[in-house]
C-alpha cells in the first residue's frame, strides 16, 4: 500500500513482496515482527529509502513524523488491532501494521497561502497542489483532540482518522508474542529480544529513493 503512495508509484504484487521476505529469512507466514526488516524489505522492493524510528510517536519524533506526513510522504507503524481495525492496547497480542498517508490537524487559525477550503465541509482545508505554501503550526503535544492520521490496515477496506495520541500509546506498548499464535504449532520469524525489540516503539518513515537504485 505504501509503494502505491510513492512517487514514482513503486507497485509490486503482493506475493512477490512475500517471496522477498521469505527469501531473505524475514518471515515465515507473512508475519513482520522486525521493523528493520521491514525496512530493509522496502529498499529492497521498492528502492525507495526507509528511516527507521525509535523511542515512540511522542516527544521529539512528533515533530519528525507531522513534518513527514504534511510533506506527503507515507509511514508504516507496527500497532495493536482492534476489532474495528482502530488502535488499541493489547500487549503486542493482536499487533498488525498499518499505513499512515496523511494527518488531519486542528489549528486555531485559517491556513494562509496554498490552502484552500473544501466545497462540501466548511473548515476543512486542503493544500494545494504545486503550490508554495506555509504549513500551519502544529498543535502542542498533549492538546487533546487536535491531531488524526490518515490510516489504514491491510485488511480494512477504508481510511480511518485514528487519534494521534491513541496510535503513539498502542504503539508503545508492543511486547508480547501472541500467545495464540505461540501455541497454533506454526513457524514464525520472531527478532532477537522478541516483539519489543522488533516493533515497540518503532515506525517506518518511507520516502521516494534515488533513481538509481
Amino acid at each position: 500500500m505504501a509503494g502505491t503512495l510513492l512517487a514514482p508509484p513503486s507497485g509490486i504484487p503482493l506475493e512477490r513482496l512475500v517471496q522477498m521476505a521469505v527469501e531473505r529469512g524475514y518471515t515465515a507466514q507473512g508475519e513482520m515482527f522486525s521493523v528493520a526488516d521491514m525496512g530493509k524489505l522496502a529498499w529492497e522492493a521498492l528502492g525507495c529509502q526507509a528511516e527507521q524510528l525509535h523511542g515512540g510517536l511522542g516527544g521529539p519524533n512528533r515533530a519528525r513524523v507531522l513534518q513527514h506526513l504534511v510533506s506527503g510522504h507515507p509511514m508504516l507503524i507496527p500497532y495493536d488491532e482492534d476489532f474495528n481495525h482502530e488502535p488499541c492496547q493489547r500487549k503486542g497480542h493482536k499487533a498488525h501494521w498499518a499505513v499512515s498517508t496523511g494527518v488531519l490537524l486542528g489549528v486555531r487559525a485559517v491556513p494562509g497561502l496554498g490552502y484552500s477550503e473544501d466545497p462540501e465541509l466548511p473548515g476543512l482545508f486542503h493544500p494545494v497542489p504545486s503550490m508554495p505554501r506555509q504549513p500551519p503550526a502544529l498543535p502542542e503535544e498533549g492538546s487533546p483532540g487536535a491531531i488524526y492520521l490518515l490510516s489504514k490496515q491491510g485488511k480494512s477496506w477504508h481510511y480511518q482518522l485514528w487519534d494521534y495520541d491513541q496510535v503513539r500509546d498502542s504503539n508503545l506498548q508492543l511486547t508480547d508474542f501472541s500467545p495464540s499464535r505461540a501455541a497454533d504449532g506454526r513457524a514464525y520469524v520472531v527478532p532477537a529480544g522478541g516483539v519489543r525489540a522488533g516493533l515497540c516503539g518503532q515506525a517506518l518513515l518511507l520516502r521516494p529513493g534515488d533513481s538509481s537504485h
